[in-house]
């Protein structure tokens, strides 16, 4: 700085790029499975959270149940008779699913902030995570 620049011009500059540094949300983590929900605990940043820290999709909930509508692909039977020719069904009904983590699954976290912008108060927990070179 040069002996003609105000001092307190630099300090203000210093101060704007400290505030701004701490402005920015957290970053999304990755979490790993403890304790598989509805008790779910996960283990993140060496930290253990559990399921007042977490927001999770239905689809993870075991025994959650879906409303499927559709139909099946066409299909022939193999004896040639008219009763058997192609045909499909409707699909009409509730579907309870059984996807869910198991212990040491992986897990995206994103972060929720407080009004601060910084301190994380909740967690979203998206999805199991798998690296496909075997990691």
């Amino acid at each position: 700085m040069a002996k003609t620049e105000d001092p307190y011009k630099g300090l203000v500059d210093i101060t704007r790029r400290i505030a701004m540094a701490s402005s920015l949300q957290p970053l999304a983590r990755i979490g790993v499975i403890v304790t598989p929900p509805p008790a779910i605990t996960i283990k993140v940043n060496g930290y253990t959270i559990d399921s007042s820290y977490v927001y999770i999709d239905d689809y993870w909930i075991p025994g959650h149940t879906r409303h499927m509508v559709g139909e099946t692909a066409n299909r022939a039977g193999g004896s040639g008779e008219a009763q058997y020719e192609s045909h499909n069904h409707p699909i009409d009904n509730d579907e309870s699913l059984t996807d869910t983590w198991k212990v040491g699954d992986k897990v995206l976290l994103i972060p929720i902030a407080d009004d601060d912008n910084r301190t994380v108060v909740q967690y979203v927990v998206l999805c199991k995570l798998k690296r496909l070179d075997g990691n």
